[in-house]
This record gives structure tokens, C-alpha cells and sequence, in this order.
């Protein structure tokens, strides 16, 4: 069964990227999450005890610089509920010039709803989860982003509303991995600082596919869809005429 979905999925994957093409060029920005706020950040790799995650990215405690972009899944105008956005990139992960990209979205916190995007008009409302699983050190584990709540009380979600949460200070998520028990363990901070002057049409094009780290990188559940989609995205985000 598994196979037979995977085959099926491979071969809709033409029919992805040409739609994500489209819609990224009418939008002249990415298919999905358009509208974003880039922002310089920094992370921190943290030892929290317990075994060895078996990466040497996560073994190794250590601060990285990064960026970060907060956007809105359907780009609904305004105060509305949107699937909210954090894409993060990792500078040097994996050493000089091998960054790690991290794509991860508003969603609910219990086992099942981990893996189900929830539109939310508060960016500090509730987790961020990588949706799909992980292979991490040999085993497969969601990822996510806590928000901490620190000088910041609710977050509007648009983009006027987080450069003014921005103005009054950094953001701040703990980044965490499932654990077997299906419990959260943290693996680092995240913290978010202020917005770069950064076009839209400029913003980073974030791949964890293309952006991963040894022994920490996506599953291969929906890959070639994902695939063809990131490829759709950035055809039609840089096709002629285009800012590359």
C-alpha cells in the first residue's frame, strides 16, 4: 500500500510543480506563505541532557547565526486566521558554506494534531511543527518551535503586527524533537530579532532538501511532491524578468 501511494504521488508530482509554478508567477512570490517578514536571528544549540541525539550538529552545543522568515500560509488580509509561518536558516550547520533550512508551521500540540497545520491570528498562540516527520539520528521525530511568551503579550500574526512586536524586542522559540514516547525534548533556541530590509520578491528561497545536515533531514513522506513543489515555486518566483 505504502508503495503503491508513493508511486502514485511520484508520478502527480509534474502536475504539482506546474501548478506551484503558476501560482507563484501570478503572485510574483512564493506559491505558498507570499507575504513574509525576513529577519536576522541567531541560534543557539543547547545540551539538554538525556542520550546523544546521534548528529553531531545537535551534539555539539554551540550559538550559529541565522534567518528567519515569518509569513502567512494563504496570505489573507489583515487580522484573519492564516496558517502562520516560520522558515529558518541555519548558517553554517554543517559547516562553511552548508546551511540548514527548517520549515515549520502553526499547528495544534496533541499526537495527531502535531501534523495538522491550524490557522491562528496569534503568532505567540501555540507551537510550530515540521508536520512531517524527521530522520533524526536514525529515528523519525516531528519537529517543533515553542514560543516563549516574554515582553510580548498576544502577536498579531500579519506583518505590521510583528514588526511592532519585533520593535519592542526579540522573539523567542524553543526548537524541540519527538521523542519515542511521543514527549518534546529541546535541541536549541531560537531567537528572532529585528526585520531586515529584504523585498519580497528577494526573500530567501528556503529548501530543507536541498539545505539538510548529516544524520538530520527530512523523511521521505510526500519528498517528490514536496520536491516538485519547491521546484514549481522558485521557477515561477524567477522566471523571465525576475529578480533572482
Amino acid at each position: 500500500m505504502g508503495e503503491r501511494l508513493s508511486r502514485s504521488m511520484s508520478a502527480g508530482a509534474p502536475a504539482v510543480e506546474a501548478g506551484f509554478r503558476l501560482l507563484a508567477r501570478l503572485r510574483r512570490a512564493p506559491a505558498l506563505h507570499p507575504h513574509g517578514l525576513t529577519c536576522a536571528a541567531g541560534l543557539e544549540v543547547v545540551g539538554a541532557g538525556g542520550e546523544p541525539w546521534g548528529v553531531p550538529w545537535l551534539d555539539t552545543p554551540g550559538r550559529y547565526a541565522a534567518t528567519v522568515r515569518l509569513s502567512r500560509a494563504a496570505g489573507l488580509p489583515g487580522q484573519l486566521p492564516d496558517g502562520l509561518g516560520l522558515a529558518v536558516r541555519v548558517e553554517e550547520a554543517a559547516g562553511p558554506g552548508r546551511p540548514l533550512d527548517l520549515l515549520l508551521t502553526s499547528s495544534g500540540r496533541g499526537r495527531a494534531a502535531r501534523h495538522v497545520p491550524q490557522p491562528r491570528a496569534d503568532a505567540l498562540g501555540g507551537p510550530y511543527s515540521s508536520l512531517l516527520r524527521y530522520r533524526v539520528g536514525g529515528r523519525h521525530r516531528t519537529l517543533a518551535a515553542f514560543p516563549r511568551r516574554t515582553r510580548q503579550g498576544r502577536v498579531r500574526g500579519d506583518l505590521p503586527g510583528l514588526r511592532a512586536a519585533l520593535d519592542t524586542g526579540p522573539l523567542v522559540f524553543d526548537l524541540c524533537a519527538e521523542t519515542s514516547g511521543g514527549a518534546w525534548r529541546a535541541f536549541a533556541v531560537l531567537t528572532v530579532g529585528g526585520a531586515l530590509p529584504v523585498e519580497q520578491e528577494k526573500s530567501p528561497g528556503f529548501d530543507i532538501y536541498a539545505h539538510s545536515v548529516p544524520g538530520f533531514r527530512p523523511g521521505s513522506a510526500l519528498e517528490a511532491t514536496r520536491r516538485a513543489a519547491y521546484r514549481g515555486s522558485r521557477a515561477g518566483r524567477h522566471g523571465p524578468g525576475r529578480a533572482h
